[in-house]
């Protein structure tokens, strides 16, 4: 254990922590590309959040750099060798239905509640006193250490593309934008369509589906599907049919009739695509009951191919059912579905693979088996996982610091979701949010508390210091 106690340090400086804090949150540093201009290239609030930072590092003697107005940094120490931290300063809309002001930074409870509070302005300004702390006390470093700050997180990831194509990257990093203990890996995440083309005709006297819809987002599993299928004379037999699928899968949902169409509308569970498990998937279901009727040749094909992952999550599928000791299984996610008689089907689909995974030979046999369907691949997207081993003196010394100052066992996870450590060649994700602390992130009323903020000051502290001393 290092002779320091990191802990009472952070104290000493609690009042200038808080105030701080809360002049970041205090700006509505939303994406707002209505209000850009070349140096606001993502609108005014976000540059004068990254702004407030950089003007917040200069008072307190770091070397600044703005770049591109995009993301910027805040550097100390010297050496051929580079520690990154990787924090971001834009947030999502607030949102409706706050008790409190989003953008106050007000306290109470021994909570702060602020959008940004815990995503992730407040494990940011963690980061920085840890900084500041070392830079204070004078300690002996090795290593350059650099925050870098972000601004696109939660869109495009623009800010940190432009950042690395101007600077340097990190030899080894760590962000705090996760949980705590340690992220070690993160599997790699792939958004992709499945088209399927408009058939040559289609019979008048069969029962033609004119329209399915479900789900906006790829990584989400929809909650709610609705189709309009022509009217029939087995009306009475198709409601009756529905009515008893929705009871035997205690699902909720309607069907009604309106002019000539018949409109079928079911409501599942929502759960991010990460775990499609966790959710009852709205189009699916749909796809599945529509299956049972003798639809037209292209309608048909169209729910046929979508009920193909009925309570299949695993990639069973394509064929590339895959796990791994590090990451876990492979998922794939429904989370796009829409169709028009005239237009023809898209699904998206949303593949979370583990990191041993071998994504090309993944995509090949995707591609085949849709091939033999007469369906194309289509916007094929790879987010290639991220992974440092158990042995990796970066993780060896976050487990040993994240021990020192909790007490507790410093046990590494691995994740379907993504984290800012994607964009690190060597980097890990490391707090803030501590084991059993409920995970309020984009949630109206978010709050962190002030303690676990205090807390995580003292282990970056100690973290910064030890991956970067002499």
């Amino acid at each position: 254990m290092s002779h320091i106690n990191w802990m009472e340090e952070v104290l000493k400086r609690k009042d200038d922590f808080i105030k701080d804090l809360q002049g970041l949150l205090r700006i509505k540093s939303v994406l707002n590309e209505n209000d850009k201009n070349p140096e606001a290239p993502l609108g005014k609030g976000i540059k004068d959040a990254l702004e407030y930072m950089l003007d917040m590092g200069n008072k307190d003697g770091f070397i600044t750099k703005n770049v591109g107005h995009l993301a910027g940094h805040l550097e100390m120490g010297k050496g051929d060798k580079l520690l990154g931290i990787l924090g971001h300063v834009d947030v999502v809309p607030e949102g409706d239905g706050w008790s409190v002001d989003a953008y106050g930074g007000v306290i109470k409870d021994g909570k702060i509640y602020a959008r940004g509070s815990s995503d992730d302005k407040g494990p940011t300004i963690a980061a920085y006193y840890g900084m500041k702390i070392v830079k204070e006390l004078g300690l002996p470093l090795g290593k350059r250490v650099r925050l870098i700050i972000g601004t696109d997180e939660e869109s495009d990831w623009r800010c940190v593309e432009h950042y690395f194509a101007e600077e340097e990257m990190p030899d080894m990093g760590f962000v705090p934008d996760a949980d705590f203990p340690i992220i070690f890996a993160e599997k790699g995440i792939s958004d992709f369509d499945i088209f399927q083309d408009i058939s040559s005709s289609t019979s008048s006297e069969e029962l033609q589906l004119l329209l399915f819809q479900s789900g906006r987002r790829y990584n989400m599993v929809p909650d709610f599907a609705e189709v309009h299928l022509q009217v029939s004379s087995k009306l009475e037999k198709i409601d009756q049919k529905y009515r008893n699928y929705l009871r035997e899968w205690k699902l909720e949902g309607d069907i009604s009739v309106n002019k000539n169409e018949l409109i079928l509308m079911l409501v599942g569970k929502s759960a991010h695509g990460a775990e499609p498990k966790d959710g009852k998937n709205a189009g699916v279901f749909l796809a599945n009951f529509l299956q049972s009727l003798e639809l037209d040749a292209q309608g048909q094909k169209f729910v046929k191919t979508i009920s193909s992952f009925f309570n299949k999550s695993r990639g069973e599928v394509f064929n590339i059912s895959y796990q791994d000791e590090e990451s876990g299984e492979l998922t794939i996610n429904v989370g796009i579905m829409n169709y028009t008689i005239k237009k023809g089907g898209r699904i998206g689909l949303n593949m979370r693979y583990p990191v041993t995974f071998d994504i090309e030979e993944g995509k090949a046999k995707i591609e085949e088996t849709l091939k033999k369907n007469e369906l194309k691949l289509q916007n094929f997207t790879d987010s290639k996982p991220t992974y440092v081993k158990k042995d990796d003196p970066l993780i060896q010394t976050l487990q040993k610091v994240y021990e020192e100052q909790t007490g507790e066992k410093a046990e590494l996870l691995a994740i379907g979701g993504g984290t800012y450590s994607r964009a690190l060649d060597h980097g890990v994700a490391f707090g803030a949010l501590f084991p059993g602390r409920e995970d309020v992130m984009h949630q109206k009323d978010e709050y962190a508390i002030v303690d676990d903020l205090l807390k995580a000051t003292a282990i970056y502290a100690q973290a910064i210091y030890e991956l970067a001393k002499v």
